[in-house]
């Protein structure tokens, strides 16, 4: 089974992600790693990657090309990404998480150190203009359209475990439909 797992920063992807598939022992790609990883390497913050990436398409293209070769080359993945949904149309179910800006804003803050609030929100901000620029400007994808996706979860509502419960029975239901 190939799952893709979408959302906005701090909605949960990457926890979800990896929570199933221990779950379900699935392999992973992470898009999302591969930026921070590829950003880290040049000593660019995230929001300054982005920017660059805004000028370069490149980069994006080279990650989402990898991450569908990957996902189409193993039968029992899950490709957590951004625009995984799009990119993978073959994928046996593609689950979008969504939360209100405040609560990502919270687990960014926590999760990426930092300083305050304020400074977290700006960088969310920042960050999802400038991808959903380059979605607009590579793909000709509005991120903000769930069309592919056959699962929209509220994060905000459930803990990882009973998303991870939810997604299961899912699982089992197109495995034994």
């Amino acid at each position: 089974m190939r799952i893709t797992i979408s959302g906005l920063p701090g909605s949960g992807t990457t926890s979800l992600t990896y929570h199933l598939a221990e779950i379900h022992r699935m392999d992973v790609i992470s898009a999302g790693e591969v930026f921070r990883q590829m950003a880290k390497e040049r000593g660019h913050t995230l929001a300054e990657f982005g920017a660059f990436c805004e000028e370069d398409p490149s980069v994006d293209k080279l990650i989402d090309e990898r991450q569908r070769d990957i996902v189409l080359s193993n039968p029992h993945i899950i490709a957590e990404a951004r625009l995984s949904g799009w990119m993978i149309p073959e994928a046996d179910l593609k689950i979008w998480l969504k939360a209100s800006l405040e609560c990502r804003v919270k687990r960014i803050l926590a999760r990426d150190q930092f300083a305050d609030f304020d400074a977290a929100m700006k960088a969310t901000e920042e960050r999802e203009a400038s991808e959903a620029l380059r979605y607009k400007k590579y793909y000709n994808i509005d991120i903000c359209s769930l069309t592919p996706y056959q699962m929209v979860l509220d994060t905000e509502m459930w803990t990882v475990e009973q998303l991870g419960n939810i997604v299961s029975s899912a699982i089992n239901a197109i495995k034994n439909p």
